[in-house]
């Protein structure tokens, strides 16, 4: 109230005090926040602020408190020099919660700003594929299902992110904001986009190009609070109203985009080709082997849709849906919703696998020839410590629970 011209009721001193939150560390409520309280009552008769949000102090690495004896303070425009000014707000957004302390930890910021760096290429992807009149973001009648499926992620996202900032739980709301861009619409619908933008289906192509730009904003806006210059640089580019994202409307929960059916319907498709993707990974098969995939489900026709993202994002060769009968060697896959086939020999070239099992089989064993041959040395025995002797025992065990895995592994393959 000092600084708005008080004692006099000036304009200022009418429009912002008194005001609503004030933002401060547990380390001053006494020497500040209090004082500002009974000062205000004594000279304006009003309560300065009705929320205090106290949030805990930056620590460093090693959850000492930064300070210039012990030479650990972090100077933050070295650190926006190196990171970016958005990656290091973001990485100190990242797990905050009301009160408590927080280490200062680099690789967070590193981390914040590889985040950044994904959601730059994803924009660069967008705008490649956009044409130069396209209209400022909108959302076309005629919907897909993995349309859907993103619209009512992000319909929900808008909710959550709202909910939790109205709670000042500003850890959580970053988490969403994360999980969502980096692993729904960057790694999911952006690679389910390039089917239809790579298509000849020019009105399907658009569609796709609408949803996805639908959504960036959105996203921006959301993430606009913590990372602030990046936000504005992409909003600029893409096709937009009005002059900044900073004065922009704040996006809104809509019950016109509750796709709640198609949204289970479409995760049933994601679930199968994330379980193909995590099989094929523990089975070391990279993705330049394509794989048939037969799928056997009640919900043949969902997995007829998705036949198209199969062979895109889980390697399929070709994808058949219910079909009679199934080779018993085959790989199975077993998720909420389906079983999934694929043929083992579409998956391992057998010549190669055995022939490379049969030389990790021949290292094997010579590495527990040459361990027995220690623990058989009386000379060894009693001069070595207890402990080398022990580690040799402990190697030898290994070994041999390695050879046996190998073994099946070959017994497997005849």
């Amino acid at each position: 109230f000092s600084t708005l011209g008080w004692p006099e009721s000036t304009e200022d001193l009418k429009y912002f005090y008194p005001t609503n939150t004030l933002v401060t560390g547990y380390d001053i409520i006494f020497f500040w926040v209090a004082r500002m309280i009974f000062s205000a009552l004594e000279y304006t008769g009003e309560v300065p602020f009705d929320t205090v949000l106290i949030h805990g102090i930056v620590r460093d690495a090693q959850g000492r408190k930064m300070s210039k004896s012990l030479g650990n303070g972090v100077d933050p425009l070295l650190e926006i020099e190196k990171y970016g000014a958005d990656a290091l707000r973001f990485s100190l957004a990242t797990g905050n919660s009301p009160g408590n302390d927080m280490r200062y930890i680099p690789e967070k910021v590193e981390s914040s700003r590889n985040f950044a760096n994904k959601l730059w290429n994803a924009s660069r992807f967008i705008l490649m594929n956009l044409p130069e009149d396209q209209k400022a973001p909108y959302l076309p009648d005629e919907l897909s299902l993995e349309d859907k499926w993103v619209l009512s992620k992000y319909n929900n996202l808008v909710k959550d992110v709202t909910e939790n900032l109205d709670k000042f739980e500003i850890g959580v709301a970053v988490q969403k904001l994360y999980d969502f861009i980096w692993d729904i619409f960057c790694d999911w619908y952006i690679e389910l986009s390039k089917v239809r933008l790579n298509s000849e289906d020019e009105k399907a192509a658009d569609t796709a190009r609408a949803v996805l730009v639908y959504v960036m904003t959105g996203m921006l806006q959301l993430l606009h609070p913590f990372m602030p210059f990046i936000t504005e640089e992409i909003w600029q580019s893409l096709p937009h109203e009005g002059e900044s994202i900073m004065i922009s409307k704040w996006p809104e929960y809509s019950k016109d985009l509750e796709f709640t059916a198609e949204e289970a319907e479409f995760e049933r498709i994601v679930k199968g080709i994330r379980a193909i993707r995590v099989r094929r990974n523990e089975m070391n098969v990279p993705p330049s082997r394509k794989a048939k995939v037969i799928i056997e489900s009640t919900y043949g026709d969902t997995f007829e849709t998705g036949a198209v993202f199969f062979k895109r994002l889980a390697y399929a060769s070709e994808v058949e849906i219910n079909v009679a009968n199934v080779d018993p060697s085959a790989v199975t896959i077993i998720t909420d919703d389906a079983k999934i086939y694929m043929p083992l020999g579409d998956l391992i070239d057998f010549e190669a696998e055995r022939a490379r099992l049969n030389k990790e089989r021949e290292a094997v064993l010579k590495d527990i020839q040459f361990v027995e041959n220690k623990l058989n040395n009386p000379g060894f025995v009693s001069k070595a410590p207890e402990k080398v002797v022990a580690e040799q025992r402990k190697n030898l065990e290994v070994y041999k629970e390695k050879l046996s895995m190998v073994e099946e592994r070959l017994k497997a393959l005849q």
